[in-house]
């Protein structure tokens, strides 16, 4: 009889998608069946359920997880596995990132991190990848929400107040923005693909410019107004686009993109190069690679920062690329 550590916790979102979780994850459960595998699941109940789910499990030896939904799914498991690490660092128990295994099976409306692992709708093609063994390693950020009176002329010595974890993209100001008003609109109930499309329509009818320092490595590579910064350890969010095109999973580096405060038009006309994989090419934008990225506002005011679609705070706020990699479901491993 396999111990837990071999046997698979599945986290259920049932209000993932459009109302297809049950559907999905029967076929799911046949598939490990079928094969003999050892597996428990559990329902989340509400927003940051995943989480405590993850977090016992992993505290209870637990070691192989599988997110049942979308983005926020699979974050907020990571963020339960991630907590019981800090835990086990902060008591000497010795659990590390690499001894935890991430697949997916997606249901939500937003699935982008999986694009990077070429992963799709297909149940019984993910269940056969999890069963063969088709993981690797990919990178996870450290993303530290900052006291506003932290000494940000010397960023890596700022004060953490709040730590959460990233497996896609993050960012602050414009993004975070968007990403805001599209929970808020779930949380009302409402749903469909058109729900980014219209937060980004709104926001680019309603938002601001906000002025910022931004260092890399604790180097400066930025300060002005900022209209957005995108920080990735993958390429693809909103349902598509790329902010982050050159972004490697797996190379211990985090990419980011500076937008300045460019005019609406100006935005609308460039915009199609966010789905080509081209932004990269706009004049302006200031782009590049590095293990540590800060970014500390110039004046009072809020700066939303997101991570992986999810709201966690305001800046200032540091990304930081884990020494430590978490194996996950991948195609062609």
């Amino acid at each position: 009889m396999p111990g837990v550590e071999d046997t698979w916790m599945a986290v259920v979102n049932p209000h993932a998608g459009t109302g297809k979780t049950a559907e999905i994850w029967k076929k799911a459960e046949t598939q490990l069946c079928r094969f003999g595998k050892e597996y428990d699941y559990r329902y989340t109940g509400c927003r940051n359920h995943a989480t405590e789910i993850a977090y016992r499990a992993a505290s209870t030896g637990y070691r192989k997880f599988i997110a049942v939904g979308g983005d926020g799914t699979v974050h907020e498991v990571l963020e339960g596995i991630m907590r019981h690490i800090e835990e086990s660092e902060t008591f000497g128990s010795g659990s590390k990132v690499s001894d935890f295994f991430l697949a997916v099976i997606p249901v939500g409306s937003g699935n982008d991190w999986i694009r990077i692992h070429g992963i799709t709708d297909d149940v019984e093609k993910t269940i056969e990848l999890m069963l063969n063994g088709s993981f690797v390693l990919q990178d996870v950020v450290k993303v530290s929400v900052l006291a506003p009176s932290s000494d940000c002329s010397h960023p890596s010595s700022a004060v953490p107040v709040r730590t959460s974890y990233m497996i896609n993209i993050g960012g602050v100001g414009f993004d975070a923005r968007v990403c805001d008003r599209v929970n808020r609109k779930k949380s009302e109930g409402k749903k469909g693909s058109l729900l980014y499309i219209n937060s980004l329509v709104y926001n680019l009818l309603h938002y601001s410019a906000f002025p910022a320092a931004v260092f890399c490595d604790d180097k400066k590579v930025f300060d002005g107004n900022c209209f957005s910064v995108a920080v990735g350890t993958g390429k693809y969010s909103g349902g598509g686009l790329r902010q982050t095109p050159e972004a490697i999973f797996n190379d211990g580096l985090i990419d980011y993109t500076i937008i300045p405060p460019y005019p609406v038009t100006r935005i609308l006309w460039e915009a199609p190069k966010l789905f080509t994989g081209n932004l990269l090419n706009v004049k302006g934008l200031v782009h590049g690679r590095c293990r540590s990225l800060t970014v500390v506002p110039s004046s009072p005011g809020p700066a939303l920062v997101e991570v992986d679609g999810e709201i966690v705070g305001n800046a200032p706020v540091r990304f930081e690329v884990m020494s430590d990699q978490i194996n996950v479901l991948h195609f062609g491993a």
